[in-house]
């Protein structure tokens, strides 16, 4: 599905001036914002667009470190592992001029530990959040938590009683299509407003002049102008053209024409992400297959002769042209508990086709894959380059491609057998990736885990590592996690992404390895 190039232009020109102010950012990306409801998707670029207009306590800068937002300093409590206390920042206001306090802190956290929230993962391990005074707040958990500040910086804080006034108490359920008061209007106390807004054509914001860190950051953009743009040709060209400053997805093919062009630069850095293919082993029989009364997938050999028919390298020079690196897990190097022995895949196509004779698929089957078409770079054509290499062992696959606001609801809901996801670590820790992937489905933790798999031993192993305050310890828990992980071929990795981001020579920002600028970094020269 791709946008008419006649229309976008028309929308990028109704929003473009020849010589529009330099404090105006004219931003796009491939895909846009799933929602503005700050708890119902963790997704990234719906982070992305929040991180504009809403702030955590913590946020992580340009280089991935911590950086104090509304909260000033955080520490474990003296005398009580099992709390931390957090310090408010004073003298801050929502956007509609409301003051900030331990109270929206305490209405946020529950809030996003709710049943519909898609951050609740994050916070399973928090058993209570308390109000102490106006700008302190206590986080009680079950046991110590080393890690909970980790587990915060894309936790975004709302306006206790703009959220009771608006009927926005309870988060938005995304998958089923609901539209409520938060998921299109905002009130954060972030350092941009929200103007207008079109999903999926233009959202234009504006700076908050009574920002809190007006003295603390460049805060050189002004106004900023978000237009998603799908197709890759057409994105180049709008950054080529000078309709747009900035886009976060150069396609790989059009590196070299970018950078070559006077007046533009690319700037590349690893990503923070793995892309990976998902199964669905734990049904006992599949839908998008011609396999009567049984799933191949449930075969682990199935699972590995599909990951040994894959040609990472071959993918990495011709879809990718050099810009990724082959993995062999589901965790980026950037994440502890990643290792370089267990990052490595094999292609054996020989060997492939035996394990599949061995688990009595020896003729194939066939299988569809669903894969997002506007989320990750060449998100498709790593799909269609996967149809070619699987079947070489007789796995015929049905290819569906569609825009991510459609493909992730099939992963949540339960409704796909094969798919692509990718996967990013705002935490830097092997933890986020098991609660939301490995852990088996359930109201607290797995809600990102299509593949059925259920392990109760590794659910409480995985469980444990919320309160575990030896590191050896929790260390060497989180290598037996990744163990059997690997073992079992929960999911297929495919290569860590690697960032390419185009702009004019005005805009002075570097990549960050989460993939999320925030603008208030920005500077317009």
């Amino acid at each position: 599905m791709k946008p008419t190039t006649g229309l976008l232009a028309a929308a990028l020109l109704a929003t473009t001036a020849i010589g529009a102010p330099a404090e105006t950012l004219r931003w796009a990306r491939a895909g846009d914002s799933l929602t503005l409801d700050p708890h119902a998707q963790n997704e990234g670029p719906t982070h992305t667009l929040a991180h504009q207009m809403y702030e955590p306590l913590i946020i992580r800068d340009m280089t991935g470190a911590f950086q104090a937002a509304l909260a000033t300093d955080w520490a474990p409590k003296d005398g009580d592992p099992n709390v931390w206390v957090f310090n408010l920042r004073q003298g801050v206001t929502f956007h509609d001029g409301a003051a900030f306090t331990a109270e929206d802190v305490v209405f946020s956290i529950n809030r996003a530990k709710s049943e519909n929230s898609n951050m609740k993962e994050l916070l399973s391990s928090i058993t209570e959040v308390r109000a102490v005074g106006d700008h302190t707040v206590e986080f009680v958990t079950d046991g110590p938590n080393p890690i909970l500040p980790s587990n915060l910086t894309n936790l975004f804080m709302m306006d206790k009683g703009w959220a009771e006034a608006n009927g926005a108490v309870d988060v938005q359920q995304v998958e089923a299509g609901e539209t409520t008061f938060a998921s299109t209007n905002t009130n954060g106390t972030g350092a941009y407003k929200l103007v207008s807004r079109e999903p999926d054509v233009k959202t234009v914001l504006t700076q908050n002049e009574d920002y809190w860190g007006m003295d603390q950051f460049p805060l050189d953009v002004t106004e900023i102008v978000y237009t998603p743009i799908q197709n890759a040709a057409t994105r180049v060209a709008a950054l080529l053209s000078g309709e747009v400053d900035f886009i976060q997805d150069v396609p790989v093919q059009d590196l070299g024409r970018v950078a070559d062009t006077e007046g533009l630069v690319v700037k590349t850095a690893p990503q923070n992400r793995v892309i990976f293919f998902g199964m669905n082993m734990g049904a006992d029989d599949i839908a998008n297959d011609d396999v009567e009364g049984a799933n191949p997938l449930a075969d682990v050999r199935v699972r590995k002769a599909m990951s040994m028919a894959i040609n990472r390298e071959a993918i990495q020079q011709v879809v990718m042209r050099g810009q990724s690196q082959p993995a062999g897990m589901i965790a980026p190097p950037f994440v502890n508990g990643w290792s370089e022995e267990m990052d490595q895949a094999t292609t054996d196509i020989d060997a492939a086709k035996a394990l599949m004779a061995e688990a009595g698929y020896g003729d194939g089957f066939s299988i569809q894959l669903d894969c997002p078409n506007d989320r990750y770079i060449n998100d498709e054509a790593i799909c269609q380059a996967a149809v070619g290499m699987l079947a070489q062992i007789g796995v015929t696959v049905n290819l569906d491609a569609k825009p991510k606001a459609q493909h992730f609801p099939l992963i949540t809901n339960g409704e796909t057998d094969f798919y692509m996801l990718g996967w990013g670590v705002p935490t830097y820790d092997s933890e986020y990736i098991f609660n939301f992937l490995v852990h088996t489905r359930g109201s607290e933790r797995g809600s990102w885990n299509g593949t059925g798999y259920s392990n109760p031993e590794l659910d409480e192993m995985i469980v444990s590592l919320a309160s575990e305050t030896d590191l050896d310890a929790r260390n060497a828990t989180i290598q037996s996690i990744w163990e059997v992980v690997q073992d079992e071929q929960l999911y297929i990795p495919i290569h860590h992404q690697v960032l390419n981001w185009g702009m004019t020579d005005a805009v002075g920002i570097d990549v960050s390895p989460e993939d999320d600028p925030k603008m208030k970094f920005f500077t317009m020269n």
